[in-house]
């Protein structure tokens, strides 16, 4: 009987060496690298907590990250399970509006990925670029002060003889009035609509009347207007990407919210300030 059990052993061991040995998986984001009280913390959840790390922390040793954001992952664990399951008003109105960003931000990101292809940048650097030209630059002065009154009363001086540098030096409360008013070379959609509107309209020379921006009053002297040479596609190819992306996402949203069915009721003696009443969403 012994030599037969010996025998089987044998078998049984030449058995299991021929048997194909599986390797082990390679660790993934459901992998499980601790429990809590049967809660389990995964490699995804440290992925997004150290995603989330302000910079500085990021440039930490792996080894120290991993060891100190898996203990952190576990302490707040062990904390939020005091709560026995129960979720604070304010906590979950948080956790709604954080998920609804983040949802948010993955469609926009969708949409700006398929916005902006290499045809589509060449397409529109032809259609901006038609005539090739770069389109208008101007060189431009101004002279900011506060009121209306103000302006006036400088458009007058200007109109007996004063000097446009003399003047904006003097008078004017802008970061360009040590220069004698002078904004250098600027391109259209470089200004604020209002500026912009004014020096479109202005030949070489010409000096405005009173313009309004939010900024103040201006007073405002063309001081010269040319063409530029277009850029190559190169050049500008970055800023046409950007362009397109940003109209793409703003035509998506618009479309988004004129074809959704939004109700806004009105609310009867509602103060606006309620929203500075944090006690309203504490339990």
């Amino acid at each position: 009987m012994r030599k037969g059990l010996t025998y089987l052993s044998g078998l049984a061991l030449a058995a299991a060496l021929t048997l194909p040995v599986t390797a082990a998986a390679a660790p993934h984001a459901n992998t499980v690298v601790a429990t809590v009280n049967g809660e389990d913390i995964t490699i995804g959840h440290m992925i997004i907590a150290r995603a989330t790390l302000p910079e500085q922390y990021q440039q930490l040793p792996d080894d120290v990250l991993y060891d100190a954001i898996l203990d952190q992952l576990i302490q707040q664990t062990s904390l939020k399970q005091e709560l026995n399951g129960e979720v604070p008003q304010y906590v979950a109105l948080s956790l709604e509006n954080e998920a609804r960003s983040l949802l948010a931000a993955d469609v926009i990101e969708k949409v700006m990925e398929s916005a902006a292809s290499d045809k589509d940048l060449r397409a529109a650097y032809d259609e901006k670029y038609t005539d090739g030209t770069g389109g208008d630059e101007f060189n431009a002065s101004h002279i900011l002060v506060e009121t209306e009154e103000d302006a006036v009363e400088i458009r007058n001086e200007l109109d007996t003889g004063a000097d446009f540098a003399t003047l904006a030096r003097e008078r004017s409360t802008g970061p360009s009035g040590p220069n004698g008013g002078d904004l250098g070379w600027f391109t259209k959609g470089r200004m604020v609509p209002e500026f912009e509107e004014a020096v479109l309209a202005m030949s070489t020379a010409d000096i405005s009347d009173p313009v309004q921006t939010q900024f103040g009053w201006h007073v405002i002297k063309l001081n010269e207007r040319r063409t530029s040479a277009a850029p190559s596609f190169d050049d500008v190819r970055e800023e046409l990407a950007v362009q397109m992306r940003q109209d793409a996402v703003e035509n998506r949203v618009r479309s988004l919210t004129t074809e959704a069915e939004i109700e806004r009721p009105v609310v009867e003696d509602l103060d606006p300030a309620i929203l500075k009443n944090l006690d309203l969403v504490r339990n």
